[in-house]
């Protein structure tokens, strides 16, 4: 969680960090801090939904420079939420300050919230870069000093709880790494940056014990005590560091609460005469409390410390060198999941958010950029993760019959049998007749705790999770078929196969999404809206093709008249909403599109738990906020989607193959959209049936097998083997 104030400190005293020359090294990557620092130290935006494509190509930069400089990344990652809790109430007040945030961007103020697909686009580029990388089952902060300690290689991140950690490669702060522009020739490249080590610390604080480091972490922290105690204890140690006068480090008294607590520390000549002081300033006797009882405010702090205790070997080690088995140990949330499973979210293959259904029954939603006035944008998609919920909690009936029961909470997020409390969108209600068995052979109600933004403040809602006809359950997930797989997921999203078949294999599951959201969204999309969000689409095909390298892509392929494809790229990247402009952020695209992204978000998370009976899209041109906006503006503005491209192009047919399937995969009625593209008249009374009768914006008439021919070309030959 970082050791707050000590990044200003160190990063304030040039005495403690020593210039490098960095190459020709293995580096272990704090994966959360490098997406988090590159996506907002390099002003990619924020008020539109994000610039995933803009982000995946600053991400490839920073890749490449790392090659040049013969650097090995092994990047390791965040995974769920801490299932002692001792974090979670840090975790509610950054929430809360993100929601805050996101309507501070909403309205021009000054804000800084992640695009909620960024963490997905920044570990599809990993993959497609053949990067290393592991996903740890909770913080990964420890797993990274193990890693980086046995490998005597240093840490890039931006967490300052690396100032604690006794690494021998030491620390490279973020900010000194200066990867954009790499020095040296050729043969011999390297990054300028700047390391730390304790050692530079200690011998400024007169050859401080560095074991002492880890009690400043835990004393500025709060997992320790009560609030009034940490505060009585550090107003304490204040005072006795002005008393030492500085004998040691500056020889002044301190010029911050930092250098006055590492002041009181370097006087110390080992962990336990300092404990002894903190017992005497707290009135305990050594080792109890006040009240003589054992595990006084000591014992605590030197439990907390542990957190800082390298332990060799490290496990990602082992993972890094090729071998299996699931990270954790037994005690790890991920021993719950099925092997396959476990090893899908070591590989960054299933979210954090599907862990953390499963093991806490709680799940935080990342705040968006929206319209606070309005229901969070992740009520549109509450339907598909009660269905995740459903398979990770609702158990067969031969397990709950045993004993095995998912735990059951009541409205309040207590144990027992629970009943729906009421959530910010609707009221969470039981399916007649549907719901887990528990143990005494009774129909009971399994719910999720999810935080969500309700106007600007955090609160709690009881999710009931939904099982699926199918009566796919997690214990016997990996023997059911692709095609039931993949029926539960087109189930979930009322959407029919056979009209999925004419897009591209690898645009289906964002059709289905599409259409999903259309039928969901409160307030209804507009036609304007839709066609900018297909447009995006088309753009992101066009571009990915023309990425350097693009034969290298999963789904790229060569396009014929690519000159003629090329303008119609550079034409609609004209369209953008540029940085800088006068007019503020429609409030009402931006929360439509938020609601998109939700809907996006969670259907990925249950692609990934069913094993991917879809191919997860390319998200890092699948979806551009400032594009979106920007085509939606002169749409809206009455300029025909058709003329932006050319009659015949592929771009031109592949936007008609892309709408005319978002149009007419629902298998519920969408009262929005006919085939044509107008309001219908009725109340919508279903749609026409299989026949070739459908047109789109243009090309109309051609059959199902002549489109999937033609669109052969954005294929893979992977896909088709698939």
């Amino acid at each position: 969680m970082g050791v707050q104030g000590l990044t200003t400190y160190v990063e304030g005293n040039r005495n403690f960090l020593q210039d490098v020359k960095f190459r020709d090294s293995r580096l272990v990557i704090d994966g959360c801090s490098l997406y988090f620092r590159l996506y907002f130290h390099h002003g990619l935006d924020q008020q539109h939904g994000g610039e995933y494509d803009a982000f995946a190509c600053l991400l490839t930069q920073f890749l490449s420079a790392l090659a040049s400089c013969d650097i090995e990344p092994y990047v390791v990652l965040d995974g769920g939420i801490d299932p002692s809790d001792k974090k979670f109430p840090t975790l509610r007040q950054r929430l809360q300050s993100r929601i805050r945030e996101a309507d501070n961007i909403s309205h021009g103020r000054n804000g800084s919230v992640l695009p909620l697909l960024t963490r997905h686009v920044f570990i599809q580029v990993l993959m497609q870069r053949g990067i290393p990388l592991v996903q740890c089952p909770y913080e990964a902060d420890w797993d990274i000093a193990c890693l980086a300690y046995q490998w005597k290689c240093p840490v890039l991140t931006n967490d300052s709880d690396f100032y604690i950690f006794d690494l021998p490669g030491g620390y490279l702060p973020l900010r000194f790494f200066q990867w954009t522009h790499p020095n040296g020739k050729a043969s011999n490249r390297y990054i300028s940056a700047r390391c730390y080590t304790t050692n530079n610390l200690c011998h400024w604080f007169g050859g401080m014990n560095r074991d002492l480091l880890p009690l400043c972490a835990v004393l500025t922290g709060n997992d320790y005590g009560s609030p009034k105690e940490s505060e009585t204890l550090l107003a304490l140690i204040d005072v006795s560091a002005l008393g030492r006068g500085g004998g040691r480090g500056r020889g002044s008294a301190p010029t911050s609460h930092i250098e006055g607590l590492l002041i009181w520390l370097s006087s110390f000549r080992s962990v336990a005469e300092a404990l002894n002081e903190v017992s005497r300033l707290m009135g305990e006797e050594c080792g109890r409390g006040r009240k003589g009882q054992k595990g006084g405010l000591s014992s605590q702090l030197w439990a907390a410390m542990q957190e800082y205790h390298i332990n060799a070997p490290s496990s990602l080690a082992h993972w890094f060198s090729g071998g299996k088995g699931a990270l954790g140990g037994k005690s790890s949330g991920l021993a719950q999941l099925p092997e396959y499973l476990s090893m899908a979210a070591a590989q960054g293959q299933l979210a954090p958010m599907v862990v953390d259904a499963l093991v806490m029954q709680r799940v935080l939603l990342i705040p968006q950029v929206e319209n606070s006035k309005l229901a969070s944008s992740h009520c549109s998609s509450r339907a598909i993760r009660q269905a995740v919920y459903g398979i990770l909690l609702q158990k067969s009936q031969d397990n709950a019959s045993q004993g095995r029961g998912p735990e059951v909470r009541d409205g309040r997020g207590r144990r027992g049998r629970g009943s729906g409390g009421r959530g910010q969108c609707h009221n969470v209600t039981a399916a007649a007749g549907v719901g887990s068995v528990d143990a005494k052979g009774l129909n009971a109600l399994v719910f999720v705790e999810e935080y969500d933004r309700l106007d600007l403040n955090l609160k709690k809602n009881q999710v009931e999770a939904h099982p699926s006809r199918n009566l796919v359950h997690l214990d016997g997930l990996s023997q059911a078929p692709v095609a039931v797989r993949l029926g539960v997921l087109l189930e979930v999203l009322g959407v029919k196969e056979s009209a999925l078949w004419p897009a591209p294999y690898h645009l289906q599951l964002a059709v289905a999404v599409t259409q999903f959201w259309l039928r969901e969204a409160m307030p209804t999309p507009s036609q304007p809206l839709l066609q900018a969000l297909v447009l995006g689409m088309v753009y992101g095909e066009l571009s990915l093709n023309n990425q350097p390298g693009a034969s290298q892509h999963h789904h790229a392929a060569p396009l014929p008249n690519w000159a003629a494809e090329r303008n119609v790229c550079a034409a609609l990247d004209r369209q953008r909403v540029r940085p800088g402009e006068r007019k503020g952020v429609d409030i009402g695209v931006a929360h439509s599109l938020s609601q998109w992204q939700s809907c996006l978000w969670s259907a990925l998370c249950l692609n990934q738990l069913l094993l991917m009976p879809l191919p997860q899209p390319n998200l890092s041109w699948l979806f551009s906020g400032t594009l979106v906006h920007g085509l939606f503006r002169i749409l809206k503005g009455g300029r025909p989607a058709e003329s932006l491209l050319p009659l015949g192009s592929l771009s031109a047919q592949l936007y008609s193959c892309l709408l005319d399937a978002v149009r007419h995969c629902s298998v519920k009625a969408n009262p929005s959209f006919s085939a044509s593209g107008k309001k219908r008249r009725g109340r919508g009374r279903g749609r026409r049936g299989r026949g070739g009768g459908r047109r789109g914006a243009q090309g109309g008439g051609r059959d199902t097998e002549d489109m999937n021919n033609r669109f052969a070309l954005l294929m893979s030959e992977e896909e088709y083997d698939d």
